[in-house]
């Protein structure tokens, strides 16, 4: 599936920005008095943080991979 350098740019801006509320969350969740209480979420905000990590190496790989095409 072919999408644009502009489509990609906006996917990255926008998970970049949803990684560094995400981050926050988790250091929020960690302050807390009881981090156990909150360990869920805490594992989910994780779990999601590596998800959208690995959408942004891909997004990265291609945007990269369109750069070098004539």
């Amino acid at each position: 599936m072919e999408h644009s350098k502009e489509d990609l740019m906006e996917a990255r801006r926008q998970i970049d920005s949803t990684l560094h509320k995400l981050r926050e969350v988790v250091k929020t969740l960690e302050a807390r008095d009881d981090p156990q209480r909150c360990q869920s979420q805490i594992t989910l905000a994780r779990r999601r943080i590596a998800a959208f990590q690995l959408a942004n190496d891909l997004i990265a790989a291609e945007l990269e991979k369109s750069e070098t095409l004539p």
